[in-house]
């Protein structure tokens, strides 16, 4: 990193609303259905539902480059160059990981004052299919770094937004690609409404089966390709691939392969400094995991750890892999470090003190089903920074954007703006906000206008970004 950009984020200090109080989340289920209706109407009189339609950048919109600049720093500084490389790729890729430029805006749009648990980074490769501790393989939400409590259509329009751009990057037409944006969410407004005539432990034991998503596609090809992705991540042998090609066995104890600038280890006497430390955080982590896990756990040895720069917005951040082996079978934790949810200088402080926490439960309480290694701790050492933990690619399956039709893409719209629904809905009443959206089409087709106006805002965005890299202001790695 060039002394410019270390002093660019040393000086940023883009202009932000004053924080909120801790943010909560009121629950509304024990009042009268009335009650709970006129909420929903109450809130939609304060912010009618068109009132979402407009985007249009104040006058004092702080510098999108200074926002980015401020979101990196306290990242490994080696890293950020990776981070904004991934991020020059398209303007979807910059979206990604650009999580923190939206908040801000969000932050200056209509808020209908109704808080749920929020993703955070709510855009369309954020959801997935992973396999449950049952082994059943859901579809949903499955990325949790920005989560806290927030004004519900935040998600909604960070959702929807994205799949105009990715549109757009796919070369489809702009009726297709709001259309997309539309679908995603009139189907969260009818799965909300679905929802809110649910007994209670129904609507919270919902979840979304990928094999009947599957099963029911009308696009039989494009199941088919799923469904060998399914297979193959699902195989048993997928953990011992996994295995070969992040880790080997010559010699004793396993130890992580290194793939510079990726997945490393320091490679001197700091590498036995960070050992001893994650050897003690290791044992925090475990604290947080329910009493039947120590025992699991018990059965494998901490064998080895490397650093491994993920992701988009992620990068930059102190993350790496785990390997855990008992005998011959291996077992790859990812750490992350947990920060300030990108949220939280706009909708008040997480009611958890500690990131990794804020993580774990915003995660617990999205998902229908999480990992039963997800957990949290305090690093020691070399970086005393609080982290979470989670199985590392438990037959993940991330959608492939580029190879969808405009069919496939408004079918994908449906399936998220379903899960999100779900997700809102375990923290949020239901009944609330389907009486704000109400019954007709409107709340979607502003969320469709907003989208259109939004992906044009990121467009410029991006363009900043490389005019910012060209003149030196921001340096820029390119790295596969």
């Amino acid at each position: 990193m060039s002394k410019k950009e270390s002093k660019k984020q040393a000086t940023a200090n883009p202009k932000q609303p004053q924080a909120a109080p801790v943010a909560t989340i009121p629950q509304t289920h024990t009042l009268s259905l009335a009650e709970r209706r006129s909420l929903g109407k109450q809130a939609r009189q304060q912010t009618p539902r068109n009132a979402h339609a407009a985007w249009t950048p104040p006058p004092d919109r702080a510098d999108p480059i200074d926002l980015l600049i401020a979101n990196s720093e306290g990242r490994v500084p080696e890293l950020v160059p990776i981070r904004y490389g991934r991020m020059l790729a398209s303007p979807f890729a910059f979206y990604r990981g650009a999580a923190a430029i939206m908040a801000y805006d969000l932050a200056q749009t209509p808020n209908s004052g109704i808080n749920v648990q929020a993703c955070g980074d709510c855009h369309l490769l954020n959801f997935g299919g992973f396999a449950t501790p049952e082994r059943n393989i859901l579809f949903d939400i499955n990325d949790f770094d920005e989560t806290s409590v927030a004004p519900w259509e935040w998600d909604v329009k960070r959702l929807a937004a994205s799949f105009v751009i990715a549109g757009r990057a796919n070369g489809f037409k702009a009726s297709d690609c709001r259309g997309a944006a539309r679908l995603a969410a009139e189907t969260y407004r009818e799965r909300i409404a679905e929802i809110s005539e649910m007994p209670t432990l129904t609507a919270w034991y919902e979840a979304i089966d990928l094999d009947k998503v599957l099963d029911t596609s009308p696009d039989r090809e494009n199941a088919r390709f799923y469904r060998k992705k399914l297979a193959a991540a699902m195989d048993q042998s997928a953990r011992e691939k996994e295995f070969a090609k992040l880790a080997h066995e010559g010699g004793y104890p396993a130890r992580i392969i290194d793939q510079p600038p990726l997945i490393y280890h320091y490679g001197d006497m700091r590498d036995a400094e960070f050992r001893a430390g994650l050897e003690s955080a290791y044992e925090t982590y475990k604290a947080s995991l329910s009493p039947e896990l120590h025992i699991l756990l018990d059965r494998y040895q901490l064998d080895d750890a490397a650093f491994k720069a993920v992701g988009v917005g992620s990068v930059g951040t102190f993350c790496g892999i785990v390997l855990l082996m008992s005998g011959s079978d291996a077992l790859f934790l990812q750490f992350k470090e947990a920060k300030q949810s990108v949220l939280e200088p706009y909708a008040g402080p997480s009611p958890y003190a500690h990131p990794g926490q804020r993580v774990v439960a915003g995660q617990r309480l999205m998902q229908a089903a999480s990992d039963m290694f997800l957990g949290w701790t305090t690093g020691k050492r070399l970086r005393e920074s609080p982290f979470y933990l989670r199985q590392l690619r438990d037959a993940k399956i991330k959608p492939v954007i580029e190879i969808m039709k405009p069919f496939n893409l408004h079918n994908y719209a449906r399936l998220c703006g379903a899960a999100l629904a779900r997700a809102h809905a375990r923290s949020g009443d239901a009944v609330v906000l389907s009486s704000y959206m109400g019954k007709s089409g409107a709340f979607a087709e502003a969320i469709a206008d907003f989208s259109v106006a939004y992906a044009d805002q990121n467009q410029r965005d991006y363009d900043a970004l490389v005019t910012a890299v060209r003149d030196g202001r921001i340096q820029a790695q390119m790295v596969e």
